[in-house]
């Protein structure tokens, strides 16, 4: 089920979606240049790695070196897939929700969604020593923010590469967290068992609830549409 395009309408440009964008793609540009061995050192310094942590709390990591990665590993990727797929999806939903906040508050949101996000890896994951990069926490949280502002919105799905349909953003967005949840929970059995998952499903999971909880105290725009229903 992947998503085209959706039919909520806005305002203005989303010059800082555009930025975003552009600025995930020029790092894995960056990334993508560098030798094996120069790119493996580079995502160790900027890429999530949950145990770093409980190495600074133990005086063995610095500071700077355990926490600096969550805000920086939102902006990696692991490979071109990944990162064409995460800004697809930013391009889809991000643009609304920037119309409703600001310029400026959708920066601003968009960090605090991947802070959270991190945080949730964290939460779930401590003694993990897999480096965990991506924007999809983040985007996660943008996806929050849609859910709440336009659940009547509709989204052109391609299905099973083969059908296209409309399909209500509230029911979209709405099997894709509980997708991310139960996901989550299996990973977090499978990590118990000794196995090591490939996708932070708990990231997802706490990027959407804190673009969920944010997205109603922040304030908004006043933006005026050709229609009622958002």
């Amino acid at each position: 089920m992947f998503p085209i395009r959706d039919d909520a309408p806005r305002s203005t440009t989303p010059y800082v979606n555009y930025f975003i964008i552009a600025l995930n793609i020029a790092i894995y540009l960056f990334e993508s240049s560098l030798g094996t061995h120069s790119r493996q050192l580079f995502e160790m310094q900027f890429a999530l790695v949950p145990h770093n942590i409980e190495g600074w709390a133990a005086g063995v990591v610095p500071a700077a070196y355990a926490f600096t990665p969550i805000f920086t590993s939102m902006f990696l990727h692991a490979s071109w897939p990944h990162v064409l797929l995460n800004m697809w999806g930013l391009y889809i939903f991000g643009d609304n929700v920037e119309d409703r906040v600001g310029h400026f508050g959708y920066l601003l949101f968009y960090l605090a969604s991947g802070l959270g996000a991190a945080f949730t890896h964290l939460l779930f994951n401590l003694n993990s020593q897999v480096p965990t990069v991506g924007a999809s926490g983040a985007i996660a949280g943008i996806m929050g923010a849609y859910f709440f502002l336009y659940p009547k919105a509709r989204v052109l799905i391609w299905f099973f590469f083969v059908f296209f349909f409309w399909v209500p953003a509230w029911l979209v967005l709405g099997l894709w967290f509980v997708g991310q949840l139960l996901n989550g929970a299996a990973s977090t059995l499978t990590v118990a068992r000794g196995n090591v998952g490939g996708v932070a499903f708990w990231a997802h999971v706490g990027g959407f609830i804190t673009g969920l909880v944010l997205i109603r105290i922040m304030p908004k725009q006043n933006r005026y549409y050709s229609f009622e229903d958002y």
